[in-house]
């Protein structure tokens, strides 16, 4: 776990970096309550199989807006480099916003997992690091510290690159579990995913109804109550307003050029069939779409029953 804090050590970290394909990168910021956070730390690994941080370099930029522009211009706004970080907007606040290029959140990607594959409370690191990858007894408590201070403590170096090790082990252990998740179509076994399938719809289908019902039995019972709030739920009001005009009256404004429409219309069935042959005299663009719907059969003695 190098620990680098000159400026000219840093950019030449920073050069050799630029050739890397992915990096696993994590922050740490001083006096992050307040109105103006200071970037203490940039932590880097380049290889995700280092589990002894001898591959996690901690750049001590405090103070040194130069290097972080720097860092910001050859790694952060490089596409050609991966950048890994669990939740990054946090990260990407100090480290080039929105111009940030080829950016990957662990955070972001344990949320696509469906829960039945990926059974977590939360998507918190340290939850993941437990419960994906089996590390046991993490410390978070380095990371309310005060990351303002020099030289930091031994706590907080160590807290500093395992998180970038945590890190890079979520991230090819959600790797994995996407692969898992979403298996090539072509051999997936119908039968078995047909019969999961149907027991899920069943049970979901009696929960959707129950769910439905004690919705509307607890909002009624709050207006009735004029309860605004509970613990779990509170009401809220909204007023929607649809503004109706005729077509006539649309058309006269084009006529008396006193607004332009020149704008596409959809035209729905209803008016398609109420234009008739009239349609064949418009000027009309055509788009065509095809949506697949999943629909049950029906058993054969629901048939016979018929």
């Amino acid at each position: 776990m190098p620990y680098l804090s000159d400026a000219s050590a840093i950019r030449a970290i920073v050069a050799d970096y630029t050739q890397a394909t992915t990096l696993w990168i994590d922050t740490e910021v001083a006096e992050y309550k307040s109105r103006n956070p200071r970037l203490s730390l940039i932590q880097v690994l380049d290889d995700p199989h280092d589990m002894s941080g001898d591959r996690v370099y901690l750049l001590d930029v405090l103070n040194q807006p130069d290097v972080v522009a720097d860092f910001i211009e050859q790694i952060m706004l490089n596409p050609v480099i991966e950048k890994v970080f669990h939740n990054a907007s946090y990260d990407l606040k100090f480290l080039g916003n929105k111009q940030a290029k080829n950016i990957t959140c662990t955070l972001e990607l344990a949320k696509t997992i469906p829960y039945y594959i990926l059974p977590l409370p939360n998507y918190q690191l340290k939850t993941l690091a437990t419960e994906l990858c089996n590390f046991n007894y993490i410390d978070k408590q380095a990371q309310s510290s005060n990351w303002g201070i020099r030289p930091l403590s031994e706590e907080q170096i160590e807290y500093a690159y395992l998180d970038c090790i945590y890190l890079a082990q979520i991230h090819q252990g959600l790797l994995e579990l996407q692969l898992a998740s979403n298996p090539d179509p072509i051999s997936e076994d119908l039968t078995v995913i047909g019969k999961r399938f149907n027991q899920i719809e069943e049970q979901w289908q009696l929960l959707n109804s129950e769910y439905e019902h004690l919705k509307e039995r607890l909002k009624n019972a709050m207006q009735a109550q004029n309860v605004a709030e509970t613990a779990v739920y509170k009401l809220t009001s909204y007023e929607r307003k649809v503004v109706k005009v005729q077509f006539t009256e649309l058309a006269r404004l084009v006529q008396n050029q006193e607004i332009s429409l020149d704008f596409p219309v959809t035209l729905t069935q209803k008016l398609q069939k109420d234009l008739g042959d009239n349609l064949e005299n418009l000027s009309v663009d055509i788009e065509s779409s095809k949506s697949v719907r999943l629909t049950p059969k029906k058993a054969e003695n629901d048939e016979e029953d018929n």
